[in-house]
């Protein structure tokens, strides 16, 4: 019974100390993706860290995110703008190949015409 506790209490260790390294390395990413010269990084375990600190930066992301979701739609609807712009000019070009080809159909009945008028 002793035996089997200290392979639990092993296990768990390792899986923690694993665990926290893997955390560690995961915070760092966090942090380096956060890292930006000009904003702070928050140090959530820091005894100096404050509710407000916390309501500041969700206000602060909150406001980055609708600046961000209006430029989207924005970009969106510019985009939208331009395929359909693209779809009209694509058309206008090819109701303008459509009345060439058109023109030299007829062009080419008047030529047929003379022909068997002249073979007559």
């Amino acid at each position: 019974m002793e035996e089997n506790k200290s392979a639990w209490a092993d296990s768990d260790s390792e899986e923690s100390s694993s665990g926290t390294s893997s955390s560690s390395e995961s915070e760092d990413e966090v942090q380096c993706l956060m890292t930006d010269d000009t904003e702070e990084v928050f140090d959530f375990s820091s005894p100096e860290f404050i509710r407000e600190d916390l309501i500041t930066a969700l206000n602060e992301k909150v406001l980055e995110y609708k600046k961000l979701s209006q430029s989207f739609e924005e970009f969106k609807a510019e985009r939208e703008s331009c395929a359909t712009n693209t779809e009209l000019v694509s058309s206008r070009d090819m109701q303008a190949a459509l009345s060439k080809l058109e023109t030299e159909n007829e062009n080419l009945r008047s030529r047929f015409e003379e022909m068997l008028y002249e073979n007559q």
